[in-house]
């Protein structure tokens, strides 16, 4: 595993403002510590710059590992991951009405959401306890 320069990764967790890249769950709420994940994985030419990395919640970095592409669950065919610093958020997914599920607007959006998991049953309870707290989806 390379070292990320202290400054570098400081830099990252600054960005991400104590969200899941991928997820957007609240690190504060998963009681587990986030990591500097490579978007593009060394593996594949990814280097440690601010443009290649994001904090992920364990979870998202697991099933995420190192994919660039997954099948589109609508068509089949191979879609780009969801990319945190080049693409938007909400340009690839939505909350679902009830701010449960996230659900993939693009081939990109559905790749994603179903290669990382999004929607898993534990994220779903931990989504619905959320919402019974107060606590809203970050977009």
């Amino acid at each position: 595993m390379s070292r990320i320069r202290a400054s570098l990764r400081q830099a990252v967790v600054e960005a991400a403002r104590g969200l899941c890249a991928y997820c957007r769950s609240p690190e504060s709420f998963m009681g587990i510590p986030f990591e500097v994940d490579h978007v593009i994985p060394r593996s594949a030419g990814g280097r440690a710059t601010l443009d290649n990395l994001c904090v992920s919640c364990p979870t998202c970095n697991r099933h995420k590992a190192s994919r660039v592409t997954a099948p589109d669950p609508a068509s089949g065919r191979a879609a780009p991951l969801y990319h945190p610093n080049r693409d938007q958020w909400a340009d690839h997914f939505a909350w679902s009405d009830d701010g449960i599920r996230i659900i993939g607007l693009t081939p990109t959006g559905r790749a994603t959401a179903e290669a990382l998991r999004f929607n898993r049953p534990a994220m779903i309870t931990l989504r619905r306890y959320w919402m019974v707290t107060g606590i809203r989806p970050a977009e």
